[in-house]
């Protein structure tokens, strides 16, 4: 039986929620720990909620909460986070053709909403393309943006009345999180390698206390992949020509 458009978009609303959930969960311990964290370095109630509502970042609203406590300059704290965020420039470079001939409004609500998470979810070829796929990416990032929300108040509340919650190791679900969300993508070598050199430099970087650690062992990380995808493109290359040149041997003998 044919479905009516507002059942289609009710059930790829629905499908979007749930291929969320896991992830909607997952964060739990990171938005508890992002709004308790607001609530013991003295941030008020309004400033710890006002933080998820407008930033809509983990990682940059967690830094940018210890700099503002530490009386960062302003110029430290914009920094900071732009470098801390700036993966997302890399997301909007990937999904750019498929966004780009939406409306403004589509457009500028994909963007706000275009988390790690949602990046994830996005993968598949037809994805931003047709009404219920929007539909689909629309309540899957929004569900996200709502129960950030929801465990950062949380946080901002259990942070009030308990003793200081970011010596329970909480931090831990934001690797949790994304070893999540990068092991299904490792589908070939070049990604594997990326992977594999990202988190070794990383680990050793942070060792040797290198400020930008992370930025580093990204750009490092990507470029060996990038040889490592040339590599075998190579070796393909050369193996098609020695198939050619063997039938051809053949083909003359």
């Amino acid at each position: 039986m044919a479905l009516t458009k507002k059942q289609a978009h009710l059930l790829m609303a629905k499908k979007g929620f749930l291929d969320m959930l896991p992830l909607n969960l997952a964060v739990l311990p990171w938005g508890i720990l992002c709004g308790s964290l607001a609530t013991q370095r003295d941030f008020s109630a309004f400033e710890a909620i006002l933080m998820p509502l407008i930033v809509f970042a983990g990682s940059a609203q967690l830094v940018a909460i210890e700099l503002i406590a530490n009386n960062a300059s302003l110029a430290t704290i914009l920094f900071t986070t732009f470098i801390i965020s700036s993966r997302h420039f890399l997301y909007g470079l990937a999904l750019r053709d498929k966004l780009k001939v939406l409306p403004n409004k589509w457009r500028y609500g994909f963007g706000f909403l275009l988390t790690d998470e949602l990046f994830a979810l996005s993968s598949h070829r037809k994805a931003f393309t047709g009404q219920l796929r929007l539909v689909y990416a629309l309540f899957a990032g929004g569900s996200f943006y709502l129960f950030w929300l929801l465990w950062n108040v949380a946080g901002v509340v259990a942070g009030s009345y308990l003793p200081d919650l970011t010596n329970l190791g909480l931090d831990f679900a934001i690797a949790v999180t994304f070893i999540a969300l990068v092991i299904p993508t490792i589908i070939n070598l070049p990604i594997l390698v990326t992977v594999i050199v990202a988190g070794l430099l990383s680990v050793l970087f942070k060792l040797m206390a290198f400020e930008l650690d992370l930025v580093a062992a990204a750009l490092i990380a990507m470029y060996c992949g990038y040889l490592t995808d040339r590599f075998q493109q190579k070796n393909r290359a050369d193996s098609n020509d020695e198939h050619d040149e063997t039938r051809q041997i053949l083909k003359d003998k």
